[in-house]
């Protein structure tokens, strides 16, 4: 008989208890364990700042459609303005963009920048025929036949305040003129205007081939505008330097002088130059008369 191995006749491998020893990696191994944990970071990264962006578009999202029907009345209110601008465009790159360029930004030699006039200052120009401009000179001239309509001198006055804003004529101007002092607008025209204008608002010529128009029959809201604005030598009376109700005084005593009612020659009109015209004309008349009496008398005689 084969006699049994010494220790009950098990192998000492299997009698071994505990772990058994972990193996050592190699460096190439630990390099590649490495770069897998890293991608993995790298993965979660990425998915975090995705969940994050996803998160803020729908807050966004959110905040917008609540907010959103405010946006679209503010856009419905302004509707309004924005056909008249866009009918303005129409005009304006047909009929004056050749001398005030693109945007009104002005071409050198031919006409200027229109930023910033304002409503006022085109339907001004407009409304009373100096613009569009026959050919450059010393002044544009008015004229009874404007080309464009007052309601289209409002939409291109609407497209330049789109542009760059401006100096626009009070709704209540009316309201203003007739709630106006005629005596107060007298003092100020006197200062202000009688200079070029004449005493009688008839107007007068001025240096450089320029003149200063007549005032009659010109309308409240022109002579606002011209004040505003200061077309061609005109200064410009802003209302830090005349205020709307001064102004309105001043409109008031220029409808009274230029009024055919209230003629300041007197009874008869002999060119608006006063009553020492008719008082000449007078003297001449009676002169010839009683002239005419004695050769009369002498001749009976």
């Amino acid at each position: 008989m084969r006699r049994p191995p010494p220790g009950g006749g098990r192998r000492p491998d299997k009698d071994r208890t505990g772990p058994r020893p972990v193996r050592e990696l190699d460096k190439g191994e630990a390099t590649t364990v490495a770069a897998s944990a890293k991608r993995r970071r790298g993965w979660r990264k990425r998915l975090g700042a995705l969940a994050r962006f996803t998160g803020a578009l729908v807050i966004v999202g959110g905040l917008y459609s609540v907010f959103s029907p405010g946006l679209y009345a503010q856009e419905s209110e302004a509707g309004a303005i924005d056909a008249d601008a866009v009918k303005g465009q129409e005009l304006y790159d047909t009929s004056c963009i050749t001398c005030h360029g693109d945007n009104g930004e002005g071409v050198e030699g031919r006409g200027p920048s229109l930023i910033g006039v304002g409503s006022a200052a085109v339907e001004f120009q407009v409304n009373t025929g100096r613009m569009p401009m026959a050919a450059q000179g010393a002044q544009a001239p008015d004229s009874d036949y404007p080309v464009f309509t007052e309601e289209e001198a409002e939409w291109l006055g609407a497209y330049i305040e789109y542009l760059g804003g401006g100096d626009v004529v009070p709704d209540d101007l009316d309201a203003l003129v007739a709630a106006g002092t005629v005596g107060e607008g007298g003092e100020l025209y006197r200062v202000n205007c009688s200079s070029c204008h004449g005493f009688s608002g008839g107007g007068g010529a001025l240096s450089s081939g320029a003149h200063a128009p007549s005032l009659s029959g010109v309308t409240n809201e022109e002579l606002y505008q011209a004040m505003l604005t200061g077309p061609q030598n005109m200064p410009v009376f802003a209302d830090n330097q005349l205020t709307p109700e001064q102004k309105a005084d001043l409109i008031a005593y220029v409808q009274f002088i230029v009024n055919d009612d209230r003629d300041p020659g007197g009874v008869f009109n002999l060119g608006r130059f006063g009553p020492s015209t008719e008082g000449l004309a007078i003297f001449l008349v009676g002169m010839t008369a009683l002239l005419l009496t004695t050769l009369w008398i002498a001749g009976k005689s």
